[in-house]
């Protein structure tokens, strides 16, 4: 294990190319997929339900990294040395926070919204509402906004060395910001969700033992909500999972173990190798998003279904088809 003088920068090592190509490749994959998903939500779909509206705020979130990407690849693609200035650092952080953090709060309401629409099905509920969905939304945007001002403005882009640093916990400069962070990030903006997500999941598993599976509106209700909820919380232990515990790991590391330089470079190259699991995220949603709609499901070309109106449909139905 490689010892430095506490008073000395560990600088990241610098990445295997292999990094920077799948980074590129599984963003640019997520990009397509969601552009086509916003196509679908805005082109396709004639009437939205509440579920709908959280999906394509799923979809938003997700394409706000595509920017930033190819500056990441440079980046990493350099050496980990960031030359494209302060502005550009900060618009970069702004942009993942609200990437990576929108993402976990749209599953998780995307996840209590379909426990409340197959737990509460007869009962009126604000989260079935439409009108009070866009204004959730509306509200999870203005916190997205919030912190992604106030990361960007205290994480700057220091030097470190000969070399300018930007978003690398490496940035002794920064080290107890970074902690602090990571502990908000790591309890409020990962373990919160997945939690929130987590109960859903077994309580509604619960309900669905009781639910009458002997007829096929029973039983497509059953099927779309353990697979919709169930695809909430792989997304967050393929995608979410290794970034956060790494980053926390790795801002421990450098916070209390600051001589152990060559373990700080492997935790270094290790977080960074994990955004590609969380890019993964932006290609796994839009299965989301075939489960909850029809209109989805015949737009991928995966099966076709001739839906059927029927003006005697009982509310309970339309919610079973359209959330």
């Amino acid at each position: 294990m490689t010892m430095n003088n506490s008073n000395e920068t560990c600088l990241p090592a610098t990445g295997h190319v292999s990094i920077t190509v799948l980074m590129c490749l599984v963003f640019f994959v997520g990009f397509l997929l969601n552009v086509f998903s916003l196509w679908v939500f805005c082109c396709r779909l004639s009437s939205w339900s509440a579920g709908t509206v959280l999906q394509f705020n799923l979809a938003l979130s997700d394409a706000l990294a595509t920017p930033v990407t190819p500056l990441m690849a440079v980046y990493f693609a350099m050496g980990n040395k960031w030359t494209f200035g302060q502005f550009l650092c900060q618009a970069k952080i702004a942009l993942l926070s609200s990437h990576f953090y929108g993402s976990t709060i749209f599953l998780t309401l995307i996840s209590v919204h379909r426990y409340t629409a197959v737990v509460r099905f007869n009962r009126s509920c604000k989260l079935k509402n439409k009108s009070f969905i866009k204004k959730v939304c509306a509200g999870v945007w203005l916190l997205l906004l919030a912190q992604s001002l106030v990361y960007a403005l205290v994480l700057p882009s220091t030097k470190e060395g000969s070399s300018q640093q930007c978003f690398n916990f490496s940035q002794k400069k920064l080290t107890h910001i970074y902690f602090g962070i990571n502990f908000v990030l790591f309890t409020v903006g990962f373990l919160f969700p997945l939690s929130i997500s987590a109960t859903c999941y077994f309580c509604l598993a619960n309900t669905l033992t009781r639910l009458n599976t002997s007829t096929p509106k029973g039983l497509k209700v059953k099927l779309k909500s353990q697979r919709m909820i169930r695809m909430c919380l792989i997304i967050f232990g393929i995608c979410f999972l290794p970034m956060n515990v790494i980053r926390t790991t790795g801002v421990v590391l450098i916070k209390y173990y600051p001589q152990w330089c060559s373990m700080q470079q492997s935790f270094q190259t290790a977080y960074y190798a994990s955004w590609i699991f969380a890019g993964v995220n932006g290609c796994l949603d839009p299965l989301l998003y075939c489960f909850g709609s029809q209109s989805f499901m015949v737009a991928f070309g995966s099966i076709r279904i001739k839906q059927v109106e029927s003006p005697g449909r009982s509310d309970s139905e339309t919610t079973a088809n359209q959330l």
